[in-house]
């Protein structure tokens, strides 16, 4: 018997069928029938409690096992195999092709016959018992309280749901239990218990141990029929490490239960606490200390949250909106890492951002000025600079370096008449003394140097003095009311002397 296509012509038709995950006993009826049928039998691997029996039923069939023998990757083996099956097809009317368990799951053979594009071959999917059945039979859990299923080949611990029930399928060998277990280990702790369930479903040979998870790799039955079962956290504390955790954490702050300072707060309210936190964060880094760079982050990630969260109660956007913006700009602004481009070296990938960044100015709408591109925000001093590195684009800029220190002293010139005239003109004072820190920006840039950057570590170098001159006032047991500057003085330019040489 022989089927027509769409076009008419002859095609040959390939039925997919399951093995289940036991023995001949579980096997369905659908299946057995379809194995007697006569018709030419090819199995995935013949490594299955259902095959010994398969003679006794008078079925010859053909293994795949030779495919895995000489290929390099399972991705290569299960193509290959794809391609023999579609090719016993053309030359057969009807085949069977016979994998473990059900053909629909974790079968990557089946749903690459699925996605080639043949017109003379036709692809049944016929029955089959999935080996999810058996588990949850004998793990006695129920699939609809979340399930999460994962490919033990290819284990990633971001994939990890610790509030569901998790099985990791295909553990076929002690070296793919190493890999699964330090995947696990990411999210739970080490000795989280786990259990191993070994060839469910076959009589005699089934097995279910219970361990902790560093011992998940140390078994030594582990084989092609083997599955972890990874039980829902109970311990709210052992989802944290989970993000949404603190996600959810959040909403519950700004509940109707929650925390009343947190349900105060407003887009407005928190907006100096997010420059507080980044400020930390730039502090912990410069103390080179892995867990207060830990921590600090973590402060500005809930700032982070917090908006989201004020954001998604309103209907402007939730975490999930701001972590896809941040995803798509990160591929747009890195061609050369998600789409055609190349880039060798970090100038050529800063002439590609820039690019980029000109591209998205293009597609918003027309600006005149020339400041249009400059991010106001950020510290006063970053956007100083940034608005005259703008300027100077289009030549609005001082030709030298001595230009610039003649603008400085005429800046103090003013700053130093100000003062003179009324110290209580305090608008005037702070607009000249502005235009000197605003001119002081100028010579950091005509130097190449980053103004932000030299503060930081002039702030930086007064403290270490200062905290100097401390430890020589507490030395000498001398009161700070009572110590003379010319002391002070003294301790000082010790400091100064001193300090360099201690760091």
């Amino acid at each position: 018997m022989s089927t027509k296509g769409k076009g008419g012509f002859v095609v040959g038709i390939v039925h997919v069928v399951g093995l289940g995950p036991g023995d001949v006993d579980g096997l369905p009826v659908g299946t057995y029938r379809l194995l007697q049928s006569g018709w030419p039998v090819i199995l995935r691997t013949a490594v299955h409690p259902v095959v010994a029996s398969l003679p006794e039923l008078g079925v010859e069939y053909e293994s795949l096992d030779d495919i895995y023998e000489t290929s390099e990757t399972f991705d290569e083996a299960y193509a290959r195999m794809a391609k023999r099956v579609r090719e016993r097809a053309k030359t057969h009317d009807h085949v069977i092709y016979a994998v473990p368990g059900h053909p629909l799951i974790a079968e990557l053979s089946v749903q690459l016959l699925l996605t080639t594009t043949d017109s003379d071959v036709v692809i049944e999917i016929g029955p089959g018992q999935s080996f999810l059945d058996v588990a949850a039979s004998r793990l006695r859990i129920d699939p609809i309280e979340g399930l999460l299923l994962l490919d033990g080949t290819q284990p990633a611990s971001r994939l990890l749901n610790p509030r569901v029930h998790t099985l990791i399928a295909q553990v076929y060998q002690r070296q793919v239990a190493t890999d699964v277990k330090l995947s696990l280990m990411d999210v739970y702790p080490d000795d989280y218990q786990v259990t191993v369930v070994r060839a469910a479903g076959v009589a005699g040979e089934e097995r279910l141990e219970t361990v902790p998870l560093y011992e998940l790799d140390r078994l030594d039955w582990i084989d092609h029929l083997t599955t972890v079962y990874v039980p829902p956290v109970q311990d709210a504390q052992l989802t944290w490490r989970d993000p949404f955790a603190a996600v959810e954490i959040v909403e519950t702050l700004r509940g109707p239960d929650g925390c009343p300072w947190d349900r105060k707060q407003t887009h407005e309210s928190l907006r100096k606490y997010v420059i507080e936190e980044a400020y930390e964060v730039a502090a912990a880094i410069d103390e080179r200390d892995p867990d207060h760079l830990a921590e600090e982050l973590g402060d500005l990630l809930l700032q982070v949250l917090l908006h989201a969260q004020i954001a998604s109660e309103v209907g402007d956007f939730d975490v999930r909106d701001v972590f896809a913006r941040l995803s798509e700009k990160l591929v747009r602004r890195h061609p050369h890492v998600f789409g055609e481009g190349t880039a060798q070296s970090v100038d050529e990938v800063n002439a590609i951002w820039e690019r980029v960044k000109e591209e998205e100015h293009a597609k918003q709408e027309s600006r005149q000025s020339t400041l249009a591109a400059v991010s106001f925000a950020g510290p006063a001093l970053m956007v100083a600079q940034a608005v005259q590195t703008a300027a100077a684009k289009v030549g609005f800029d001082w030709t030298k370096l001595e230009d610039v220190w003649g603008k400085i002293k005429e800046e103090m010139n003013e700053l130093e008449i100000e003062l003179v005239r009324d110290r209580r003109r305090d608008a005037a004072v702070a607009e000249e003394l502005g235009d000197l820190l605003f001119a002081c920006v100028n010579v950091a840039r005509f130097l190449q140097l980053d103004a932000e950057t030299l503060l930081a570590e002039a702030t930086r170098k007064f403290i270490h003095r200062f905290q100097y001159v401390e430890r020589r006032v507490a030395e000498g047991n001398e009161s700070w009311a009572e110590i003379s500057p010319e002391t002070l003085d003294s301790y000082w330019n010790e400091a100064k002397i001193t300090l360099p040489r201690e760091n």
